[in-house]
């Protein structure tokens, strides 16, 4: 548990929020540069066939046209290698690289202009025939006639679920959603010989470079990729997208920097979505809640050339204990963009199937569905015969229903009622992986008194930033604001990639050890400097507190800033690095299962008379090893629950039948949770440090906060309004089915 005099465990302000609330901070878009020039692509209209011509002859006499790339003249660009881990592109296709268009959206062209406005102009004057073809667009996935791969097995589940006293057999869907962070995708090339500089918006700046390398064709020291600051990505920004070798294919030719940003309406076709999945669910069980077989058999949608799998099995295995189980997936191919992860890909959306189908078994059997879990606890992951490093699953479910009130629910549906609302309340689990990825980190102490830290990992506006100071600030004990973190950049020592929650629990022993060394390095220059006050000391002997050398015996106020004894040593700074191993090369880490935990128990008001539903309360306990800074992952988690309102009530994307077109694809039609929407949030960490992941015992918050959300929203929909809706998200016209009416 954390101490109080330690900065670790404790509510820390941001320390980039002066730098964004003054608008100093620079996102990818903000940078400019002598004569530099702007980019606006040209997108098809249609969503399968063939680009027959590109009439360019009114756009190119256009005011301030320069360049016009397609097909034709984009030059050699290339894929990335297959299987290299090192270089994850969104998509397998690289930008024009043939004349096909796979789905509504895709760039078939890029205008480049003197300004945004005439770029903007020239765009809309070329004009692309097509030699259209039939395009799958079907949304339902139950045509799908390919074969299924077997994700986990154990036992027979048939043969159980057949003889089972008590069964649940049904399908849950979820909808394509689209990724709308209010920073829209951008980049701005600059060359300089035949050196690239790119400065994006990316969730993983090392990948991004290295995939860039090899689609550009240059060594991958010709390459750096900046992103300073990043406006959220939930995903859509983890790998690049076409339009980044666009531009910078752009900036070459004319030699000069250029600079490309989407559209809103560009978002919702050429920079991945959430894809639709159907989940077959099968779960049996004694009559004493008992389960005794589980199927989960899923599909996903995905793109012409891409195999993007959901993943919506990632928790089954291992969540709940049953003898007989399998998990089969399969990827339904459509007409549309490459999907991509988000916010908690596969665990979410297949956590939404699993507790939903849970939450159904329970009403079956006739025993509470908070019981039913604590019924089914794991003591082990049966997937892998391994133990859990870290498993409170049941402590969350306590905890909550405590703070939730649960034991005041009453079963019957429509039986509980407040101010003339018809209340309901639902509950699910949640989980989501966790591990230790590579990673360096520079830590220098500089001759000016400052600490400096420098990794090239990105802060996409979830506190990266203060985590950093944090740890530098309990290593060294010098003061977050005499320590500057410089992140965000390919130059620097490799980092993490922003997703899957695993910087925080990846960077934090490289930045212990790097500080640890730098403290060793000045204890033994402290000892070797000529004029030193502990010139010839042992150096075990030697301290190092606040800032400041001193004998172990030795007041620390009276010791020698460092500042001091490089000036001494004639030194501008003396640094060390620090690693990371990565989870899967730790003995410790390879043995056991690595995961968070949680529970969300959710209240929704019914009112039948007008239509109304709304969320009024959430209460959410998350098991996520020790917490680095409460207010920054309180935050996190928050966040992730107005999404999963978002996720159970608002959130689809629906697409024209006739052409691939997102009918919704703008702010204004596609519909997010909003403030008014927001219900009150308690949320609620155990706290217990995951020996596996460290020193600091620290995994990630950021998916985990969204699991579990939307079942436990349709469980309290059905508990107020006997509605029982498996197809997200849950809509009105579901709700006018209800008999329930107030009194």
């Amino acid at each position: 548990m954390s101490t109080t005099d330690s900065i670790i465990g404790t509510a820390t302000p941001r320390i980039d929020g002066p730098l964004k609330t003054t608008g100093v901070a620079e996102y990818a878009a903000d940078f400019h540069f002598d004569r530099m020039v702007h980019a606006v692509p040209v997108v098809s209209s249609i969503a399968s066939g063939h680009i027959s011509k590109l009439d360019l002859s009114a756009a190119e006499k256009m005011p301030g046209i320069l360049l016009i790339l397609h097909h034709c003249n984009i030059g050699p660009l290339y894929r990335t290698v297959p299987g290299d881990d090192n270089a994850t592109n969104s998509e397998v296709r690289s930008a024009f690289e043939d004349d096909v268009v796979r789905h509504w959206g895709q760039h078939v062209a890029v205008v480049i202009a003197e300004t945004l406005e005439q770029a903007t102009a020239a765009a809309a004057a070329v004009k692309a025939g097509y030699e259209p073809q039939a395009a799958n667009l079907r949304p339902s996935l139950d045509d799908y006639t390919g074969a299924r791969k077997s994700v986990s097995k154990r036992g027979d589940p048939d043969a159980a679920f057949a003889s089972a006293p008590v069964k649940i057999d049904q399908t849950y869907i979820t909808p394509n959603e689209t990724h709308n962070p209010i920073e829209l995708h951008a980049s701005v090339a600059v060359w300089d010989g035949d050196r690239v500089t790119l400065y994006e918006t990316s969730q993983g700046v090392v990948n991004h470079r290295v995939v860039m390398a090899q689609v550009l064709g240059l060594p991958v020291e010709n390459v750096r990729v900046v992103t300073r600051f990043l406006g959220s990505g939930f995903g859509g920004k983890l790998f690049p997208w076409p339009h980044t070798a666009m531009a910078a294919v752009a900036a070459r030719q004319l030699n000069r920097p250029v600079k490309l940003s989407l559209n809103r309406r560009m978002m919702f076709s050429a920079v991945g979505y959430r894809p639709r999945t159907e989940q077959h669910i099968k779960l049996g069980a004694g009559k004493d809640g008992k389960l005794l077989a589980l199927r989960h058999d899923y599909l996903n949608v995905t793109s012409q050339l891409d195999d993007f799998n959901e993943g919506c099995g990632e928790a089954t295995p291992y969540l709940y204990s049953v003898a007989n189980l399998e998990i089969t997936s399969g990827m339904v191919h459509r007409h549309v963009g490459a999907p991509m992860y988000m916010r908690g890909p596969g665990a979410v959306p297949g956590l939404y199937a699993l507790e939903a189908g849970m939450n159904e078994l329970a009403e079956q059997l006739n025993i509470d569905p908070l019981q039913l879990r604590l019924i089914n606890d794991a003591e082990k992951d049966e997937s892998t015969n391994t133990p859990f490093s870290s498993r409170h699953l049941k402590e969350c479910f306590e905890v909550g229903a405590k703070k939730f009130g649960w034991d005041k629910r009453t079963a019957a549906v429509g039986s509980m009622r407040r101010d003339g609302k018809i209340l309901g309340w639902g509950l699910a689990g949640a989980s989501w992986v966790a591990l230790r990825l590579p990673c360096t980190a520079n830590v220098e102490f500089c001759a000016n008194g400052r600490l400096c830290v420098r990794c090239g990992t990105q802060d996409i506006g979830t506190g990266t930033y203060t985590v950093f100071a944090q740890v530098l600030s309990e290593k060294t004990g010098m003061p977050l604001d005499h320590i500057d973190v410089i992140l965000g950049d390919s130059a620097l020592p490799d980092g993490p990639m922003s997703g899957g929650s695993m910087v925080t629990g990846s960077v934090l022993n490289a930045i212990a050890a790097g500080a640890d060394g730098a403290i060793q390095k000045l204890q033994k220059l402290a000892a070797a400097t000529e004029g030193s006050p502990f010139q010839n000391a042992k150096v075990e002997n030697i301290s190092f507190t606040k800032g400041r050398i001193h004998g172990k015996d030795q007041n620390p106020d009276n010791g020698m800033h460092f500042a001091e004894l490089l000036k001494m040593a004639r030194l501008n700074g003396l640094s060390a690095e620090g690693k990371t191993q990565p989870s899967w090369e730790d003995p410790k880490a390879r043995g056991v299962s690595l995961h968070s935990y949680g529970a969300q128990f959710v209240e929704v008001e019914w009112e039948p008379d007008i239509a109304r539903l709304r969320v009024s309360r959430v209460v959410t306990v998350i098991d996520a090893g020790r917490i680095i800074n409460p207010r920054a992952a309180a935050n996190q988690i928050a966040g992730a629950v107005v999404m999963g309102v978002g996720m159970g009530l608002l959130e689809e994307t629906v697409y024209d039948q006739r052409t691939g077109q997102p009918i919704n694809g703008s702010m204004a039609d596609y519909l997010m949770a909003t403030c008014a929407d927001s219900p009150a949030i308690d949320v609620t960490f155990l706290d217990y440090p995951d020996p596996a992941m460290g020193e600091y015992g620290a995994r990630g918050v950021g998916e985990i906060g969204l699991a579990g959300v939307a079942p436990a929203i349709t469980a309290a929909v059905y508990h107020a309004t006997g509605v029982r809706v498996r197809e997200l998200p849950v809509r009105i016209e579901h709700l006018l089915q209800s008999k329930i009416v107030t009194v």
